[in-house]
C-alpha cells in the first residue's frame, strides 16, 4: 500500500509539473523567450527490503533482524509478537560489508529497477539498519517486523513480513573450564563439555569467542562429539586475561539440539610454573618464570607402572588423601594394588599420577624408579611443591620407559597433540 501511494505522488507532481511547463511557453518577464525554469522531477520511491522473509519458519531467535533501503534512509522497525505487543529494540546502521542478503523488498524487483535504473537486487547495496532486541527473542514464537523509510521528498514507503522462530526439540547449556573469575597457570585448557552430542561442530566453534589481553595463536579441538577445547600452540603468556565467550543461544548444535544460553566466562593467567620430571636422572626441576627455583631427587614409576611422558596440567590439590589403586582398574589385593594415606598430593593426571609425599621411598628418590607412577617426595619438599602449586601449572615428564600421555589418562592431554593434529581437529579446518 505505501508504495502505491508513492506512485500516485508522483503522478501528481508529474502533472504539476506539465502545468508548470504549459504556463511557460509563452514570452518571459522581460519580453524574451525561452523555457520553465525551477521545476524538480519528483524523487524515486524508498524501496525498502528485509533480512527475513515473509512467512519464514524454524528462524533462530538470535538471526539479525536487518532492513535495507535503497533511495532513502530507514526511519523506524517495529517488531510485534503474535499477540500484537510490541518487542523493544533499538535500531543501528550496519556497515555494508557486514549486511544481510534482503529476502523481502516493499517493491517488485522490477519496480525497483525501473524506478531507480539500477539493476534488480542492487537493493543489497542501500543503507541496512540493525534491529537488536533489548531481550533475545523467544524460541518457537511468531513475530512481526514492519521497517518504513522515506524518500528524498519526504515520502515513506515499508516492507512487513512475519516469521516463527524455530522450537527445538531441546536445548543445553555446556559446562566450562576454567571457572569464571579463577586464576589458572599457563598449561590449563578451555573446555567445554555438552551432555548431547554436537553435530553441528563448526557453527558451534563459530560462536565460542576467545579474547585475550595477550593475543595468541589459540585453536578448538574437539576432543569427542561432546567436548571441545582450546589452547595456543605454546603454553599461555603469564599474567594474561582471557575470555571466553559462548554465544549460543540460538545456535543450531544439530538433531534438533539448539543452545539454551549464552555465557561469558573470564578467568586470569597467572605466573609461569613448569616443572620437569626427568625418570632417567630422577629429579624434580621446578622453574618459577624461566628461573629454577627447586632441583629435587624424585622417584618416578617402576618399570612395571611407568608414569606416562609428556606434559601434564595440576588439576587439583589434597593436603591429605587416601589412595587406591581400585580407582584406576586395579584392585586393593591385586599383585601391586594398594590402599593408602598420603599428604601433599598435587593431581596431574587422572589415571592417579600425583606429585606427592612419599617418606617409605626417600632412599630411592634420585636413584631409582619404585612408584606406582607417581613423582614421590620427601615430606617437606612434597610440602613446598604443593603450596608452591596452581591449578592449570605444567609437569613435564621426560625419560619415562612408559607410553605418552593420551586420552586413556583422562580429561587433559592436550599439550602431547602435536600442534598440526590439534588444528585438524578443529571442524573449521
Amino acid at each position: 500500500m505505501a508504495l502505491l501511494i508513492n506512485r500516485r505522488s508522483a503522478l501528481a507532481l508529474g502533472a504539476t509539473a506539465v502545468l508548470v511547463a504549459l504556463a511557460g511557453c509563452g514570452p518571459d518577464a522581460t519580453g524574451g523567450g525561452g523555457s520553465a525554469a525551477g521545476t524538480t522531477a519528483a524523487a524515486d520511491p524508498a524501496v525498502v527490503s528485509l533480512s527475513v522473509a515473509d512467512g519464514a519458519t524454524d528462524v533462530s531467535p538470535a538471526r539479525p533482524l536487518q532492513a535495507t533501503v535503497t533511495g532513502g534512509s530507514i526511519t523506524d522497525v517495529t517488531v510485534t509478537d503474535a499477540a500484537g505487543a510490541p518487542v523493544q529494540g533499538t535500531l543501528s546502521e550496519v556497515p555494508a560489508a557486514e549486511a544481510a542478503p534482503a529476502a523481502s523488498s516493499s517493491a517488485p524487483a522490477s519496480s525497483a529497477a525501473s524506478s531507480s535504473g539500477a539493476p534488480s537486487g542492487e537493493a543489497a547495496a542501500g543503507t541496512t539498519s540493525l534491529w537488536t532486541p533489548a531481550a533475545p527473542l523467544a524460541y518457537g514464537t511468531s513475530y512481526t517486523v514492519t521497517a518504513t523509510a522515506q524518500n528524498a521528498d519526504g515520502a515513506s514507503s515499508d516492507a512487513s513480513g512475519s516469521f516463527t522462530t524455530v522450537a527445538p526439540a531441546s536445548v543445553t547449556t555446556p559446562s566450562i573450564g576454567p571457572l569464571d573469575g579463577t586464576t589458572v597457570g599457563v598449561g590449563m585448557p578451555i573446555r567445554v563439555f555438552f551432555d548431547q552430542p554436537v553435530t553441528n561442530k563448526a557453527e558451534v566453534e563459530r560462536n565460542l569467542v576467545v579474547t585475550s589481553s595477550t593475543p595468541t595463536d589459540g585453536r578448538w579441538s574437539w576432543m569427542s562429539d561432546t567436548e571441545v577445547h582450546f589452547r595456543p600452540s605454546t603454553y599461555w603468556p603469564a599474567d594474561t586475561q582471557v575470555t571466553l565467550d559462548a554465544n549460543l543461544y540460538g545456535v543450531d548444535l544439530g538433531d534438533g539440539v539448539w543452545g539454551e544460553k549464552d555465557r561469558t566466562v573470564s578467568f586470569t593467567v597467572g605466573e609461569k610454573h613448569v616443572s620437569v620430571a626427568d625418570a632417567g636422572t630422577h629429579t624434580l626441576t621446578v622453574y618459577s618464570g624461566d628461573q629454577v627455583v627447586q632441583t629435587y631427587p624424585m622417584s618416578a614409576g617402576s618399570n612395571a607402572n611407568p608414569t606416562r611422558n609428556g606434559a601434564h596440567v595440576v588439576l587439583e590439590k589434597f593436603a591429605d588423601i587416601t589412595m587406591d589403586s581400585s580407582t584406576f582398574g586395579l584392585a586393593v589385593d591385586a599383585p601391586g594394588g594398594y590402599r593408602t594415606d598420603v599428604q601433599y598430593a598435587t593431581r596431574i593426571s587422572n589415571n592417579g599420577e600425583f606429585v606427592h609425599a612419599a617418606p617409605w621411598s626417600v632412599g630411592q628418590q634420585g636413584s631409582s624408579n619404585v612408584s606406582h607412577g607417581c613423582i614421590n617426595l620427601s615430606t617437606d619438599r612434597a610440602q613446598w611443591f604443593y603450596q608452591f602449586s596452581q591449578p592449570g601449572d605444567v609437569v613435564e615428564v621426560v625419560n619415562s620407559i612408559g607410553p605418552t600421555l593420551s586420552r586413556a589418562d583422562g580429561d587433559i592431554y592436550d599439550w602431547a597433540i602435536p600442534w598440526d593434529q590439534w588444528v585438524a581437529g578443529s571442524a573449521l579446518g
